[in-house]
């Protein structure tokens, strides 16, 4: 537990830190969208396109829940000066890659330090500030999360026509120096040094389950499939009567007997899922079917990363007032009239997908908020790093899962035509290689992506669908601050 130290927080740049961590996340998931297909055409492998994603989701998905337990254990600050450290080798190590399997082990290591940056800056303003606060601040971060994330598509857009892919990685480097350095200088907590046991085995299984769901997922056929899908529940199997009996689990199984975290897990996964498709194929269907440039494809995606903040902050201004569930089902009701209407709307050119990527974006903003206070509200302090935690890793799981499964569906979409040479597909996604292939050919896999991605398009409609479904029967929480001894002495601040 933290108790009060003589040294006091900055909280003003404590929160620029924090802004800055959120900054890079940001940057990452869109800046890597608009990139991919300019990468593949660079790289090949087109097969392992959704894999660039997933390597990054698996690892951060494995890694918050163990970060986020250490926090509680040992303090946020150390985990979070880790986490930035690791990120940073491998944005560099992603910058440098030269082959498609190198670029995948490089951000696999970014999502290790991803999984410390996650849910360390959402724990954090939790401990130094009181609900009534915090409520707006989570508005604020979201509006944050949406500035860089508008800038991530545009810059990266010009980036990759002007300069180089490879830079759209190297643009974390500043950002992760200056947030490392204001936490030293500016975050202080004194954590009461206590006997404890990392749960070892539980992290080790809950690994295997993530990675072998991934691979069951990925698009695997034959005896394979069911050999990482038998494997796949024995883990979960075993991961659960370890936690059962574990003296302090990583994941406590205790929290989601409280409808809000199972629900709030739930549809964090469900509609974490649907926003890294989104993320994922828009941009590769307005460069692969459509014949846009990258700085169109992110700007398909934009809108979403407009209308969030928007949201966020408004949603953080309400919540004291409409309280946890209206909010919740709002967002979720926009967020699955959006995924509804992307398969609907695709065809119809740039401007329906942006009202979709927008509508959807707006329903993200308004839910978030409510949904990760609630879960912080609902626990001690104790519990907090790992609640937050939680709550982002089913979300990533979510998301891993989905592109995993649609990455599958592309490829299988591909291979039906076995006329098309193998790395075909991946020179179609750039002026270059196009220029190496007759326009027929060309025509023949823009036809194939098209039929693929309506398939994922629809995938993430019904994922809309079943995650307004699951707001329904969120519980009305009361908007009360934790009592002084659930609190337990936060930062000093």
């Amino acid at each position: 537990m933290s108790a009060p130290n003589e040294r006091h927080t900055h909280r003003g740049l404590t929160i620029t830190a924090l802004v800055l961590c959120l900054a890079m996340a940001a940057l990452e998931a869109t800046v890597v969208a608009t990139a991919m297909p300019t990468v593949t055409g660079d790289l090949g492998g087109i097969q392992y396109y959704s894999w660039v994603t997933n390597a990054y989701l698996i690892l951060s998905a494995i890694t918050v829940p163990i970060f986020g337990k250490l926090a509680d254990l040992h303090g946020r600050k150390p985990i979070l000066l880790a986490g930035i450290a690791i990120f940073l080798l491998g944005s560099a190590a992603s910058g440098a890659a030269r082959s498609m399997p190198a670029l995948i082990v490089s951000r696999a290591i970014q999502g290790l330090g991803a999984g410390a940056m996650q849910p360390m800056p959402i724990t954090i303003i939790a401990d130094i500030f009181r609900i009534e606060e915090r409520a707006k601040l989570q508005g604020f971060f979201g509006a944050a999360w949406g500035f860089f994330g508008l800038v991530g598509p545009i810059i990266g857009g010009l980036i990759v026509e002007n300069v180089s892919w490879r830079w759209v990685f190297y643009m974390n480097l500043p950002f992760g120096v200056a947030a490392a350095g204001l936490l030293v200088t500016a975050l202080h907590e004194r954590v009461e040094r206590k006997k404890h046991r990392l749960d070892l085995a539980g992290a080790g299984l809950l690994a295997s389950f993530v990675t072998t769901l991934l691979l069951a997922s990925s698009g695997v056929h034959g005896s394979a499939r069911w050999k990482f899908i038998l494997a796949t529940v024995l883990s979960l199997v075993a991961f659960l009567v370890v936690e059962r009996r574990a003296e302090e689990p990583l994941l406590p199984l205790s929290l989601f007997t409280r409808r809000v975290m199972a629900l709030s897990s739930a549809m964090g996964a469900i509609i974490g899922g649907a926003m890294i498709a989104i993320l994922t194929y828009v941009p590769l269907f307005i460069q692969g079917v459509r014949g846009g440039t990258p700085t169109q494809a992110g700007s398909s995606i934009t809108p979403m990363l407009v209308t969030w903040p928007i949201a966020s902050f408004i949603a953080g201004r309400l919540l004291p007032r409409v309280g946890f569930r209206a909010l919740v089902r709002l967002g979720m009701g926009c967020t699955g009239a959006a995924a509804v209407a992307l398969p609907l709307l695709a065809e119809q050119g740039p401007l329906a997908l942006r009202v979709v990527t927008g509508l959807f974006g707006f329903g993200m903003g308004c839910a978030n908020t409510a949904l990760m206070i609630a879960v912080q509200t609902s626990v001690r302090w104790e519990q907090r790093g790992i609640a937050t935690a939680s709550t982002m890793f089913f979300r990533t799981i979510g998301g891993a899962v989905a592109v995993g499964v649609m990455g599958g569906v592309i490829v299988a979409a591909l291979a039906k035509d076995a006329t098309i040479p193998k790395d075909a597909a991946s020179r179609a996604l750039s002026p270059e290689g196009m220029s190496t292939l007759g326009p027929e050919v060309v025509q023949r896999i823009s036809g194939l992506l098209d039929a693929g991605l309506g398939t994922v398009f629809w995938i993430i409609a019904g994922l809309g669908i079943t995650a307004f479904v699951a707001a329904l029967f969120f519980p009305d929480v009361a908007m009360v601050e934790p009592t002084a001894k659930q609190m337990s002495a936060p930062p000093a601040h």
